[in-house]
């Protein structure tokens, strides 16, 4: 196995300046040359952050999965997932940075986080020259607020335009055929709720009548929601997320398997070792020595 460090790097936006914008553009060629090599170590953020790239060429990896950059290729990154640039220190781009507070609103932001920054299969969108055009007006807007910090109503017109944004780009997604939402029910905006739960809690083994005690509907009704959204049970989604943290930390990090039990909510390591072994097929050592 590489040396690895005991943790994962993670980076923050404004962490210590909380009354600053919690928001930031970013010029991604002059970025990914002040970020150097750090950058193509795998890491974290505690933000959401989207890169814009504007031409092909390279590579992306985001946990397990590695993304062939193509021309105008729009990458979504979710909080706390584990990603890396290449070494392509020439990109040229946009790279958005923004915190759970400045994107977390109403309910549509909490869908759009939920379908955008939160689909494993669809991290990336490739825009049409039609789109490039409507995107790139909303950024030049975004970034000559940006310029104006201070003025009146200058948070709300970026915020707005960057859901804007997000919204011209969920349009792609499902023109595409790769979802079924249309948050047109209650179930949908529930399943989302649910989803945001998970992350927040997924380490401390709470079942999911607990999550259906927080969503104040029965553990039945959640599951209903649950099959009928993604044709998974409540459970799974729970298992399915601390699965994929314990992966995270087999791979990126030398922490030994004990220590990986507890930090993801398992007081006995040999009961984590069989729980891993039911989704996954093989061991946590196996799993970690195979990669």
């Amino acid at each position: 196995m590489k040396d690895l460090s005991t943790k994962i790097e993670k980076y923050h936006l404004h962490k210590a300046h909380p009354e600053k914008l919690q928001f930031e553009v970013y010029d991604l060629n002059r970025y990914r040359k002040k970020s150097g090599e750090k950058a193509a170590i795998a890491h974290s953020h505690s933000y959401y952050q989207i890169i814009w790239f504007f031409d092909e060429g390279g590579v992306h990896t985001i946990d397990f999965k590695d993304y062939p950059i193509k021309k105008n290729m729009v990458l979504f990154i979710p909080k706390d997932h584990i990603h890396a640039f290449d070494t392509n220190y020439s990109v040229e781009g946009y790279l958005i940075h923004f915190n759970e507070s400045f994107f977390m609103h109403n309910d549509i932001d909490i869908f759009l986080k939920y379908n955008i920054f939160n689909s494993h299969k669809n991290s990336c969108y490739v825009i049409d020259e039609e789109t490039v055009s409507v995107a790139t007006s909303y950024m030049e807007l975004i970034k000559k607020e940006l310029s104006l910090r201070r003025a009146f109503g200058y948070e709300d017109i970026i915020r707005f335009s960057l859901k804007s944004l997000l919204i011209i780009l969920e349009r792609i997604h499902r023109s595409d055929g790769n979802t079924h939402l249309q948050f047109s029910s209650h179930y949908e905006l529930q399943f989302a709720k649910y989803k945001e739960l998970i992350e927040e809690n997924y380490q401390k083994s709470l079942s999911v009548s607990d999550y259906a005690e927080l969503l104040n509907i029965s553990s039945k009704t959640l599951t209903t929601i649950t099959k009928n959204i993604v044709d998974k049970p409540a459970s799974q989604l729970i298992a399915e997320r601390v699965i994929l943290e314990a992966k995270r930390l087999l791979r990126f990090t030398s922490l030994q398997i004990g220590e990986i039990a507890f930090k993801i909510g398992f007081e006995d390591a040999s009961y984590f070792v069989k729980y891993f072994k039911r989704f996954v097929g093989i061991s946590p050592k196996m799993y970690r020595d195979a990669v």
